[in-house]
């Protein structure tokens, strides 16, 4: 069991930033996130400002054992990666994979709130057109019949890799998998947001587990879920900075079995990051991927991206609240102690 860190001192050890987005995605254009630094190097404290404290507790663990341990020892060099594609009108698809040149795999956004089934297809097709492999994801937007009309559209023209979350509940996903689409099921929030992350597997709901580091608590938690899972896993991320792609890299690098491109290149929806991009490279399977290893912010930008003084003081009182909650947990960390300096 390792020591959690003094709160003065990550608090002492931590910036935050906004980063703007090159398009709208999940309904925001700027990304905010803590970084917090420690003897190992630099963590991502990254949950979206809707998640309540007990969620977002585990993205803080997240970025403490980052900064706090030693990574596993990397399987892999390189990490496959797919482009990622917003919600956006087909018309600006060619736009958004500009960012990601000789994609091999592209995860498309649909069941977008606002949006139609027509402008999902048009969407795929106009990603279909530039990239060989596509893969959608619903974030639990649709309902099974809506998901089962949905998934044989979209594969009407050509197969999907897989479908992410098409429903939000694991009864769905299990309806929606008998009903036999022939599309693959991916889970990503039955995964991520269950108390159990195993049953959506174990439940005959999903083909495939998508797993964050972040939200599970760390790339160790990972690890441990991927080995126990009994499905190929896709490690993903949530619009992370340089730094907490770092993160999801190092999980995807220590992974035994590695069948399909990861979502970790979120990075190129990003204008602005806090260390220059990792370059894009031949993954050795005829994509993209992405050269495993710690990323040092650049202090200059650090400084530059720094959030309005009004949004660091609510990341810092929302540190402070995740904060007792892990020590409170334990979960694997045994209380170094609060010992907060005056004032906060």
């Amino acid at each position: 069991m390792s020591v959690l860190p003094r709160l003065d001192v990550v608090r002492d050890g931590a910036a935050v930033v906004s980063l703007p987005m090159t398009v709208r995605f999940r309904g925001i254009t700027e990304r905010e996130v803590m970084l917090i630094r420690g003897p190992h190097g630099w963590g991502e404290f990254g949950p979206f400002p809707e998640y309540a404290d007990g969620e977002a507790s585990a993205w803080l663990a997240s970025a403490i054992e980052s900064a706090w341990r030693p990574w596993p020892r990397p399987l892999r060099p390189v990490v496959p990666v797919n482009a990622t594609v917003p919600a956006v009108p087909a018309a600006q698809v060619p736009e958004v994979l500009a960012a990601f040149p000789s994609a091999g795999t592209a995860k498309v956004k649909v069941a977008e709130r606002g949006q139609t089934l027509a402008d999902d297809v048009a969407r795929v097709a106009a990603v279909r057109e530039l990239v060989p492999v596509v893969r959608v994801d619903a974030n639990g937007g649709w309902s099974v019949a809506e998901a089962e009309r949905a998934l044989r559209a979209l594969s009407a023209d050509g197969p999907l890799e897989y479908a992410e979350q098409p429903c939000s509940t694991v009864g769905e996903l299990v309806e929606l998998r008998a009903r036999g689409t022939r599309v693959p099921i991916a889970a990503d929030e039955s995964i991520r947001k269950a108390d159990d992350p195993l049953r959506v597997v174990r439940a005959g709901g999903a083909d495939i587990a998508v797993v964050k580091a972040a939200p599970l608590g760390g790339i160790r938690r990972l690890l441990a879920i991927a080995e126990q899972v009994g499905v190929p896993v896709v490690v993903s991320s949530a619009i992370d900075s340089a730094v907490g792609i770092g993160s999801g890299l190092a999980a995807a690098a220590a992974l035994p079995q590695l069948a399909h491109a990861c979502g970790l290149g979120t990075g190129g929806l990003l204008r602005e990051d806090v260390a220059p991009p990792r370059g894009l490279v031949a993954d050795g399977a005829g994509g993209l991927g992405l050269a495993a290893g710690r990323t040092e912010p650049d202090a200059g930008w650090l400084r530059a991206l720094a959030a309005p003084l009004e949004r660091r003081r609510w990341w810092f009182d929302r540190l402070e609240r995740c904060y007792a909650l892990l020590d409170a947990a334990g979960g694997g960390w045994r209380s170094g102690g609060r010992h907060l300096t005056p004032g906060g």
